[in-house]
């Protein structure tokens, strides 16, 4: 990071000072081109008005300035300096090849050396055809802005200095931040999930460091609910076991030879293992469902149904329990979904509903279409004790059983809402969950609504 930092300063510093060395130039050279055009049309104007007779007066001003006139007659004769026999020749001839015919108001610029020329042809007042040449030294230019150059190179050692000392403590400061949260990261990495990552210095080490936060939070709780169903599912599977072996035992020694209590141990050893299937089936299907390992056969089916063939299901509730379903369906709602990992979603709501439910032993079931007919709202509550604002979203991800010591009058393994959730996104319907502590809880699911028209088309379409 510091080598990035030193290599933009001296980048700038470059940039600076190559373009301040290509302004400067080109503007000073511009600047004497104006310089001498001006003063070499100024001076053919004093020519033609005849100001002065040798015009000496204007040579000498412009001269402070810093431009040298040179006058000739076109035989090349030169006026102004005064003629030192042929001194002048060579700058004559250079000037009429340049400028070539006589014509009045012709001029030409050319280079000579260091110095800038502006020459033209003129005539005096009376008449006669003069050559003028403005001429401006860029020596002086040039050390000016060699000068200056050097002053900037300097200036820019001295900022370059300062910028590697700014950039290697910066880049100190803020790469201290990120190896601490490397450090903190590799603790995370090791199952320490007390690291907490604190970085307020900056905007976006801020983020990443709320971001870490709560990527460890979500591993802890993930590694906490995979400890929480190890041990649930290790006792659900411990307690079926150890009845099926008492059982088996007791046939063997006790009842094999009494019909009546031989069949009635075998029953027991035939439920607890039913038990054992419902729970690793559960588990299998959390797993499938996570890793959407098992595509869905999606068809359109009679929702109504359904519902009522499930409530069907829990009647020995109502027969052995004194169980209460409150039921408000209305008729003819067809849905599009895979309907047997559908009525998993509902069997698990209202199981779940009648788990939890108050001392009144009654849940309330409702499927009824909306105002517009394009969804079928399914609602299942029961009276219980409600779910607190804060485990609220953790019901669908974790063991939530475990935290109720209340009788279950209907058998499960605690992940009937985990797999009612995974069933749901993967097909992407709207559901959720709505409680209150000391009021129940109330399970809402969205289902896309197929009009009765396209459900009975589908039907005759199948039947022939």
């Amino acid at each position: 990071m510091w080598g990035y930092f030193c290599l933009n300063a001296i980048l700038v510093i470059l940039i600076v000072v190559v373009g301040f060395y290509a302004i400067v130039g080109i503007t000073l050279e511009n600047n004497a081109r104006d310089r001498v055009t001006r003063a070499g049309r100024d001076m053919a104007a004093a020519l033609k008005t005849g100001v002065s007779s040798d015009l000496t007066d204007e040579i000498l001003n412009y001269r402070g300035e810093g431009v040298n006139f040179y006058i000739f007659r076109t035989d090349g004769k030169n006026l102004q300096p005064a003629d030192f026999g042929g001194v002048y020749d060579e700058l004559f001839k250079e000037i009429e090849n340049r400028l070539g015919d006589k014509e009045v108001g012709k001029d030409k610029f050319f280079r000579t050396g260091n110095k800038i020329n502006y020459a033209l042809v003129a005539e005096n007042k009376n008449g006669e055809i003069r050559y003028i040449l403005a001429s401006y030294s860029m020596s002086i230019v040039r050390e000016t802005v060699g000068t200056l150059q050097l002053w900037l190179l300097f200036a820019g050692g001295i900022a370059m200095l300062l910028a590697l000392l700014f950039s290697y403590e910066f880049s100190k400061h803020l790469t201290r931040g990120l190896n601490v949260m490397s450090e903190k990261a590799v603790k995370l990495a090791h199952g320490d999930y007390e690291v907490e990552f604190i970085n307020a210095n900056y905007k976006e080490m801020a983020q990443l460091s709320d971001s870490l936060n709560y990527v460890r939070d979500e591993v802890k709780k993930s590694e906490d609910f995979q400890r929480e169903i190890l041990a649930n599912t290790t006792h659900d599977l411990k307690t079926p076991l150890t009845m099926i072996k008492a059982y088996a035992s007791m046939i063997m020694e006790i009842s094999g030879d009494n019909p009546e209590k031989r069949n009635k141990h075998l029953q027991v050893i035939i439920d607890e293992s039913d038990r054992l299937t419902g729970l690793v089936n559960d588990v299998l299907s959390v797993s499938k469902l996570r890793s959407n390992m098992e595509e869905m056969n999606l068809t359109v089916f009679d929702l109504t149904e359904l519902v009522y063939a499930i409530v069907e299901k829990f009647g020995y509730l109502q027969e052995s329990q004194g169980y209460t379903f409150m039921i408000d369906i209305q008729p003819n709602l067809y849905t599009y979904a895979d309907e047997e990992k559908i009525y998993q979603v509902l069997y698990n709501l209202i199981g779940n509903a009648a788990n939890y439910t108050g001392a009144d032993k009654t849940v309330y079931i409702s499927l009824k279409s909306n105002f517009d007919g394009t969804i079928n709202e399914f609602f299942v509550r029961d009276t219980g004790k409600g779910i607190s604002e804060e485990e609220l979203p953790e019901i669908w991800n974790r063991y939530y059983r475990v935290k109720e010591n209340h009788p279950r009058p209907v058998k499960g393994t605690g992940l009937g809402l985990n797999i009612v959730k995974a069933i749901l996104e993967n097909h992407s319907f709207v559901f959720g969950v709505d409680s209150e502590v000391g009021n129940g809880s109330e399970f809402w699911v969205y289902f896309p609504a197929v009009p009765p028209e396209v459900y009975n088309e589908i039907n005759n379409s199948e039947n022939k």
